[in-house]
């Protein structure tokens, strides 16, 4: 002990960093190779060594706490509309771009190519959430875009470009784009009817859009789809950040949001005045248009959460194998290891669930079937992983003790960033009123999901007879009921036809007949703790 010290520092764990998280995480490997997408595991590989890296951690620790400023007016009073980031912001940008997390899916024709860019961005959801939203609009903003296909070709290329570029300039000027969304209005939230914004015709093709937008991420992007009312009806339009002849469009940004999480990426309350736009897709059809768009982000938001979920365990296991309390290494208590081995199977539960959205969108181009389980599948994901992230990671944060209620420790970045996903592209009531529906319109979709949950028929007797229930009824009431319900059943056949029987069991053993208790920690004993603690730890069995 050094002179005057008045402690020496003991039983305190090293930091968790310079990892590989995609060499560590047995689950997604074996969801990636199972779903024909592991060709793309040298690009995996790397993005996993990038995001585990002690400089992108430190990147998204200077992102978050030096949050985006809004700068209306320059220092002689010209209005700019300008966002000022920190230069981590930047950097993290750069490197989710050059990993093509936005672009992976649709710029590579070999199958599974939509499985490998899902992983990535599984992956980056553990490095810095904030740079994942402008990455997933990105993404999914092509599947809007192809009801305008003039506009898609104009622009399909430096959208998909592993290039990223802030400048303010037109998209004409520059070698790679951002694309955002701005939907909701202070009044109509998810209601997207209830819109006030209109379009009036400029001639040409060119509409002025009058009205204002009161949630807008990412309001610096180079384009970005909203909706407006014409004549018609609600209707879809892009609109450029900044016009052809570099000027700003008429595009006023009132504030940034001060947000509970999600710190690093600028959230906006947004006017437009005038703002030139054109029309994507049908007139009147633009809740339709757009929501290709949201569908995909959806499926961004299970992937992001599944992420989150992955990287709180991978914290509360390293803590707890480096951390004694009363004599004994944290993890080796039988209390400690029913936590961790329960979160360890709730993380690989939300995995195969996100994945096999991801194979769905993967295959839907050449197969009906799939395509229309897509349509299922995302909100599915979407409602349960999203609404398990916040228990689970308060949970994992707990296993640090106080440690983990401290800004300096990551798990507490993850703990405010936890619900917003399930906030995001509608909201809980939300998304399940949207599987109800699917259910109701496309009355073959529900044969689809009973057959793809049936082929673990015989596995496991409480998935046998989770099959022979009848499902809740299809109305209003039952909306999230009836989700979970879809979402236990669909995971647990999953795990059964994939993962490990230690796994499988306990999943069906707690999940759908329901032993154990309510909170994280109350597995029974015949489940085997070790071999799921073992498995998180990416050591113990395979499939």
């Amino acid at each position: 002990m050094q002179r005057h010290a008045t402690h020496e520092v003991l039983n305190q764990p090293p930091p968790l960093e310079d990892f590989n998280a995609w060499a560590t995480d047995k689950p997604l490997r074996e969801a990636v190779k199972v779903y024909g997408g592991c060709w793309a595991e040298p690009r995996l590989s790397a993005s996993g060594w990038h995001v585990g890296s002690a400089r992108v951690l430190d990147l998204a620790r200077q992102a978050n706490r030096f949050s985006p400023e809004l700068r209306t007016h320059d220092r002689y009073g010209h209005r700019i509309d300008e966002v000022a980031f920190h230069p981590a912001w930047h950097e993290l940008m750069c490197m989710i771009r050059a990993d093509e997390a936005h672009s992976f899916g649709w710029s590579q024709s070999t199958p599974g190519a939509h499985v490998a860019r899902a992983a990535l961005s599984y992956l980056w959801a553990q490095g810095e959430a904030g740079v994942g939203c402008p990455s997933a609009m990105t993404f999914a903003s092509l599947g809007a875009l192809r009801h305008a296909p003039e506009m898609q070709a104009a622009f399909q290329a430096k959208i998909l470009s592993p290039l990223y570029d802030p400048r303010p300039l037109p998209p004409s000027q520059k070698p790679a784009l951002t694309v955002a969304m701005a939907m909701t209005e202070k009044q109509g939230g998810s209601d997207l009817r209830q819109i006030q914004t209109q379009a009036e015709p400029l001639g040409g093709g060119w509409y002025a859009l009058t009205g204002h937008k009161w949630f807008f991420s990412v309001p610096v992007a180079d384009l970005f789809l909203t909706l407006a009312r014409t004549p018609a009806g609600p209707t879809c339009f892009l609109a450029q950040g900044w016009r052809d002849d570099g000027s700003r469009n008429f595009l006023l940004l009132q504030r940034l949001k001060e947000k509970c999480g999600n710190r690093s990426n600028a959230s906006s309350e947004v006017e437009f005045r005038g703002l030139e736009a054109r029309i994507v897709g049908e007139e009147g059809r633009g809740i339709a248009t757009i929501l290709e768009m949201a569908h995909l982000t959806r499926l961004e938001c299970a992937l992001g959460s599944a992420g989150q979920i992955r990287q709180a365990l991978r914290l509360a296991l390293h803590h707890a194998s480096h951390r004694s309390a009363f004599g004994n290494i944290l993890q080796g208590q039988p209390s400690m290891a029913n936590v961790l081995a329960d979160l360890a199977l709730e993380s690989e539960a939300a995995t195969w669930l996100a994945m096999r959205a991801a194979l769905a969108l993967d295959k839907a181009p050449h197969d009906e079937g799939e395509r229309i389980l897509s349509r299922l599948l995302a909100p599915i994901a979407k409602y349960w992983i999203c609404k398990r992230a916040p228990v689970f990671i308060a949970e994992a944060l707990e296993c640090h003790g106080g440690n983990g209620f401290i800004e300096e420790y990551e798990i507490a970045r993850l703990y405010r960033d936890a619900p917003l996903n399930g906030l995001w592209e509608g909201s809980g009531n939300v998304i399940c009123l949207d599987v109800m529906r699917a259910l109701a319109r496309v009355p073959e979709s529900a044969d689809l999901l009973r057959h793809e949950i049936s082929r673990a028929r015989g596995a496991h007797p409480e998935l046998d007879q989770w099959l022979n229930t009848p499902w809740p009824e299809i109305k209003e009431h039952n909306a999230r009921r009836l989700t979970e319900h879809l979402a236990l059943g669909l995971t647990a056949s999953l795990l059964l036809r994939h993962a490990p029987s230690a796994t499988s069991s306990a999943y069906c053993a707690t999940r759908l007949e329901r032993r154990g208790g309510i909170a994280f920690g109350t597995l029974p004993e015949n489940v085997d703790c070790a071999a799921l603690i073992s498995r998180a730890q990416g050591e113990g069995e395979s499939t």
